[in-house]
C-alpha cells in the first residue's frame, strides 16, 4: 500500500497529464479543420492527424470518466465507458500504424516495385484506410461486450456461496480473455507501425551515409535534417512502443495492486501519451507552419 497522499498527488498528475493531451488534440484538430475549411482539401497525412486527434480527445475523456467511475464504484462494471475506451483505444493503434505506413511509403527512397506501386497508390488510398481502420476497431467492441459480460455475471454470483464452482471458471475465462484481447486486437497494428518506422529509418540512414559518404557542399542542411529526423522517430519509436508494452501489462494486471497502484500506472501510462501526443503534433507541417506565423505576429505586434 502507499500512502493517501502520495495517492492524491499521482491522481492530481494524471488528471494534468489527460488536460494536456485534450487541450493538445484540441488543437490540432482545430487547427487542421479551419485550413481545411479555408482550403477545402487537407493531405494524407493531415487527414490521418486530425482523425488521430480526434480520436484521442475522445479517448481521454472516455479514460478519465472510466478511471474515476471504476476506482470509486469498484462493485460496478460501466458498460458504455469500457466498450468506448477500448474501441477508441484500438482505433488509435490502428492509425497511428497508418500515420507510419504513409510516411513511409512517401519518404523512403527505396526502389522495390511495391513501394513503387504503394508511392503511387497510397495517397488516393487514405480515405478508404481510414475507414477500414475504423470497421477493424469495431471487433473490440464485440470483445469488449463479452467481457463485461463475464465482470458482470461475476459480480452477480458473488452474493451465492454455492457458486464458488462457477464463479471460479469465470474468472479463469476471463484472465484468459483478458490476456488474449490485446494481443489480438492490438499487436497487429503495432507490428505494421513497427515494420513501417523501422523500414523508414533505415532509409534514412542509407541516405544520410550517402550523402556523408559523397559529402557535397551543399548536404549539410540536408545531413542535418535527416539526423533530426531519424532522432526524431527513434523516440516516436521508443514512446509508442513503451505505450503498447504498458497496455498490455495493465491488462494483465501483474506488476500493480490496482487498489493502491493504481493512480501511479496510470500517470506513467498517461506521462508517455502526452509525450506521443507532442510528437504527434510537432510531425504536422500545417500546424507547424500555423503556429509559427502566430508567434511571429505576437512578436510584431
Amino acid at each position: 500500500m502507499i500512502p493517501v497522499q502520495l495517492t492524491v498527488f499521482f491522481m492530481i498528475v494524471y488528471v494534468l497529464e489527460s488536460l494536456t493531451i485534450i487541450l493538445q488534440s484540441g488543437l490540432l484538430v482545430a487547427v487542421l479543420g479551419r485550413e481545411w475549411v479555408q482550403v477545402k482539401r487537407l493531405s494524407a497525412v493531415d487527414m490521418i492527424l486530425t482523425s488521430l486527434g480526434i480520436c484521442h480527445f475522445c479517448l481521454q475523456w472516455a479514460s478519465m470518466l472510466n478511471n474515476f467511475y471504476s476506482y470509486f464504484n469498484p462493485n460496478y462494471v460501466f458498460w458504455s465507458l469500457s466498450i468506448a475506451w477500448d474501441f477508441l483505444n484500438t482505433l488509435s493503434f490502428w492509425l497511428t500504424s497508418l500515420l507510419a505506413v504513409v510516411y513511409c511509403v512517401k519518404i523512403s527512397s527505396f526502389t522495390h516495385p511495391i513501394f513503387l506501386w504503394l508511392r503511387w497508390r497510397i495517397l488516393r488510398l487514405v480515405p478508404r484506410l481510414l475507414l477500414g481502420s475504423l470497421l477493424l476497431s469495431c471487433v473490440t467492441l464485440i470483445c469488449s461486450a463479452v467481457r463485461n459480460h463475464i465482470k458482470i455475471k461475476m459480480i452477480s454470483m458473488e452474493h451465492f456461496p454455492r457458486n464458488n464452482t462457477m464463479i471460479e471458471r469465470l474468472k479463469m475465462l476471463l484472465q484468459k480473455f483478458t490476456l488474449s484481447q490485446p494481443m489480438v486486437v492490438m499487436i497487429i497494428p503495432f507490428l505494421l507501425f513497427l515494420a513501417s518506422t523501422i523500414l523508414l529509418m533505415a532509409s534514412l540512414s542509407q541516405h544520410l551515409g550517402q550523402m556523408q559518404h559523397h559529402k557535397a557542399g551543399h548536404s549539410n542542411s540536408s545531413t542535418k535534417a535527416h539526423s533530426t529526423a531519424l532522432r526524431s522517430l527513434a523516440v516516436f519509436l521508443i514512446f509508442f512502443t513503451s505505450y503498447f508494452l504498458t497496455i498490455v501489462i495493465s491488462f494483465m494486471s501483474i506488476l500493480y495492486d490496482k487498489s493502491s497502484w493504481y493512480w501511479v500506472w496510470e500517470a506513467v501510462i498517461y506521462a508517455i501519451v502526452s509525450v506521443q501526443s507532442t510528437l504527434l503534433m510537432l510531425s504536422s507541417p500545417t500546424l507547424k507552419k500555423v503556429l509559427k506565423l502566430r508567434c511571429w505576429v505576437l512578436e510584431t505586434a
